[in-house]
């Protein structure tokens, strides 16, 4: 066997343990497990609530289904973009996925002679 294993149980053998040290070790995963995975998924979901309530006209947005466009109404729950080609679709507001960022592409620096 292993030795911490061993050690595990001389140490669980020698006397009684109270309820609180035995439960110790899970209450640390607990604690591990909601700083690593459940804040920062509800700090990422605030943030969203926050741009889906900052929304205004003119602003470049991408739908969760990957359709982009520019906002041009606001309404409750609905928000209609236009898509290009005179288009608009309405869309839930929740389906916007965040604002689209069009990658700028890097200028073509001329090679100095």
């Amino acid at each position: 066997m292993h030795p911490l294993f061993d050690a595990f149980l001389a140490q669980t053998a020698e006397g009684q343990q109270s309820p609180i040290t035995a439960l110790l070790p899970f209450l640390a995963i607990a604690v591990v497990f909601y700083f690593i995975f459940f804040r920062p998924q509800q700090k990422q979901q605030k943030q969203h609530q926050a741009f889906l309530q900052g929304l205004k006209k003119g602003d470049e947005v991408v739908t969760q289904a990957g359709l982009i466009g520019e906002v041009v109404l606001v309404e409750d729950r609905v928000v209609t973009i236009n898509v290009g080609g005179g288009i608009k679709l309405r869309v839930l507001k929740a389906q916007v996925a965040g604002q689209w960022k069009e990658n700028p592409q890097p200028e073509a620096k001329a090679e100095k002679k």
